[in-house]
């Protein structure tokens, strides 16, 4: 410590303490009234070497700088100027941080600072992905065409429903395709909650057709279909073999993801979720490999959205953006898109769902959903999806509206462990008068959430959805094989699960 200091203190925190700001009794020296009183707090750094302090002084009579020596990894030197002009030198104690050990321990990088929320799984770093090609905005449909012909493509095979064709919303697509001299067949076989049947022929259409590319047109339906097909169209047997993580060898088939809904995502995810007919189960598929090549998101083709459709797709985009920000395979990229996909939905929702036509609130909602896919695409998601894949499967219910129903009471579960993530979501939400009360910030959240969902027209509970109690045993087994439980922040047993989906039915 400097000579000349007017300062001194000797200071230590361990890891359990980072959250909190501890008093941090300095002396100044100089003449006046200077009498400071500093809080100071561990703010680990993203490099695995080093590690700070903040100094926040709340007389505002002093500042601080915080300056890192590498070699000296258990000692930080602080220079802190006082009002008065006085400036001195102190050496602090702080606990030497490792990756596995600060960035995990610090726990939010909304406005509490920048850092890993967990533990970063492996030691190969994350992965990040997208498509190759995304268009969104007005005009965008247009953009895929020229797209299309660049890369010398002959003959699509659209996967749409017959509803999408039935009203001429189809025709969007056959009209740029036609422009462009490309050539297509069309499978509107896809209906909510696609099954393994209709997998299996849409891949006998694209072979029969000769097609060299596929064409999604509509919301997570006809999406999830298409990259099935295109799965087993470019690798062979049948889409029950590539059920569960990392199963596909070859890339599949070329997709361009056309989206009419604001909410699933699927346009620009590894995801795709198949109904298994003879188990009655939805069979998640996640590989980097199901990445469409291009995604489009054009809020014109969303106008025609009805108020049902646009609500439980909002919601859905709501629950993509929680999960992932929650999420125990979260990190920077990841955060922020979720975190500012939260700030859209909880501004736009009800004006699109109120107002099918109004512009701004539909672009909105389409980098909404996009900002949220591209958050769950990486971080992963947790339960909420995870119980609502069983009642999809088992129901046939609209997989946005069972994700609103049960996304409070999963939450609520959640917050048991994480309640300090919740603090920045309520920032999202609009709320900013949380301070560091994480109690507080997860019951303004929940409260919001069954509040938005309530505006929207959500159903209540899974009551009301005729989900039977003596289910719940059977749904919650195959809960717990999903895997987009594994990301989930706390790990539930059977048990819980079971009194989860119970809290639902009667909330």
């Amino acid at each position: 410590m400097a000579g000349s200091s007017c300062f001194a203190q000797s200071f230590s925190l361990s890891a359990q303490s980072r959250r909190q700001w501890h008093p941090l009794a300095l002396s100044c020296k100089a003449e006046g009234s200077c009498c400071p009183s500093f809080l100071a707090r561990v703010a680990p750094t993203s490099r695995s070497s080093l590690s700070s302090l903040l100094i926040k002084d709340c007389s505002s009579l002093h500042t601080s700088i915080i300056t890192l020596n590498p070699s000296r990894p258990k000692q930080c030197s602080l220079s802190i100027s006082c009002a008065m002009g006085k400036a001195s030198q102190i050496e602090l104690d702080v606990l030497h941080d490792t990756i596995e050990g600060s960035l995990a321990d610090h726990t939010t990088q909304g406005q509490h600072g920048v850092n890993y929320h967990h533990t970063p799984a492996g030691t190969n770093g994350y992965a990040f992905f997208m498509p190759s090609l995304n268009l969104i905005g007005e005009g965008s449909l247009k953009g895929a065409g020229a797209q299309i012909q660049e890369l010398g493509y002959k003959k699509a095979l659209i996967v749409t429903d017959r509803v999408l064709v039935k009203v001429g919303a189809a025709k969007a697509v056959t009209d740029v395709l036609d422009s462009i001299g490309v050539e297509y067949a069309i499978y509107d076989g896809t209906e909510p909650n696609p099954t393994d049947k209709q997998v299996e022929a849409g891949v006998a259409m694209f072979k029969e057709n000769n097609c060299d590319f596929i064409v999604s047109f509509g919301g997570g339906s006809p999406h999830d279909c298409a990259k099935a097909i295109g799965v087993v169209a470019g690798n062979g047997g049948t889409i029950h073999e590539y059920e569960g993580l990392n199963k596909i060898k070859k890339p599949m088939v070329p997709l361009v993801a056309v989206n009419t809904t604001a909410g699933t995502a699927a346009e620009i995810t590894r995801f795709a979720i198949i109904t298994d007919t003879s188990r009655h189960v939805k069979m998640a598929i996640i590989d980097w490999k199901v990445t469409p090549s291009i995604s489009v998101d054009d809020p014109v083709l969303m106008v025609g959205m009805p108020k049902s459709l646009t609500a439980a797709t909002g919601m859905d985009a709501l629950t993509h953006a929680i999960e992932a920000y929650v999420s125990i395979g979260s990190n920077p990229v990841t955060d922020a898109a979720a975190l500012h996909a939260m700030r859209l939905i909880t501004t736009y929702l009800r004006d699109a769902v109120t107002d099918g036509k109004n512009m701004k609130a539909r672009d909105m909602m389409a980098y909404a959903e996009f900002l949220a896919g591209m958050a769950f695409n990486s971080a992963g998601l947790g339960y909420v999806h995870a119980m609502a894949h069983q009642l999809g499967g088992l129901y046939n219910l609209p997989h946005g509206v069972c994700n609103a129903v049960l996304l409070p009471v999963i939450q609520e579960y959640n917050a048991k462990v994480v309640p300090h993530l919740f603090i920045d979501i309520a920032d999202a939400f609009g709320f900013k008068d949380i301070g560091e009360n994480g109690a507080l910030a997860v019951e303004r959240v929940l409260a919001e959430i069954r509040s938005l969902s309530k505006d929207v027209g959500i159903p209540k509970n899974l009551e009301v959805l005729k989900v039977k109690p003596e289910d719940y045993e059977t749904l919650a087994e195959n809960a717990m094989k999903d895997a987009c439980g594994f990301t989930n922040p706390r790990q539930p047993t059977k048990e819980e699960v079971v009194e989860l989906f119970r809290q639902a039915y009667e909330q």
